[in-house]
């Protein structure tokens, strides 16, 4: 790593994480929104050796195109299977739980970061008429109450926030650009 590429960093590049009101719904979306954008701001620039190295030897699995997958599985999962009751094909089994991060060491990054814009853009889409209390309908396996579209929010946006932490450091170890 050198110097020069030490001293780069990224953000968001955005400033609009203060919501434009301030009931609960527009609060939820706006932070989620800045989440997900964080994602694609801390992947900018990043080459496909990068994506996909695993810097981390405890954590074989931890790459950055893997998270990108995960991430966009994971609020497939959420949204469509467990708050919609919807039948998905998540990449993961029983039997290889882990798969949507291997898949993510497959495919460009430009086409997991496209698929998961797209994933949040359709499920703005799907949760735009729903009221924060809507109960879940799928299977939440742990849980027996249902949850509701205010708790899947929550859950996505800590999500999501947590694996842009992973990904700031991964980026560091990769190419040296901090995150900010």
């Amino acid at each position: 790593m050198t110097s020069e590429s030490a001293s780069q960093s990224i953000s968001a590049g955005r400033a609009d994480d203060v919501p434009s009101s301030w009931d609960q719904r527009t609060i939820l979306i706006t932070f989620l929104d800045y989440a997900r954008d964080t994602v694609h701001a801390k992947c900018a620039g990043l080459s496909e050796a990068d994506a996909r190295r695993t810097l981390l030897p405890g954590s074989p699995l931890m790459t950055i195109s893997g998270l990108v997958s995960h991430l966009r599985w994971v609020e497939t999962s959420w949204i469509e299977a467990k708050l919609l009751g919807r039948t998905v094909d998540p990449p993961w089994t029983n039997d290889d739980p882990d798969r949507d991060f291997r898949i993510g060491a497959e495919a460009p990054l430009a086409e997991l970061l496209g698929e998961y814009r797209a994933t949040c853009a359709r499920h703005r889409d799907l949760t735009a008429s729903l009221d924060l209390d809507t109960r879940s309908r799928g299977y939440l396996g742990w849980e027996t109450e249902p949850v509701t579209l205010r708790w899947v929010l929550f859950h996505l946006i800590e999500e999501t926030a947590r694996h842009n932490g992973h990904i700031d450091i991964l980026r560091e170890l990769a190419d040296g650009t901090r995150g900010r």
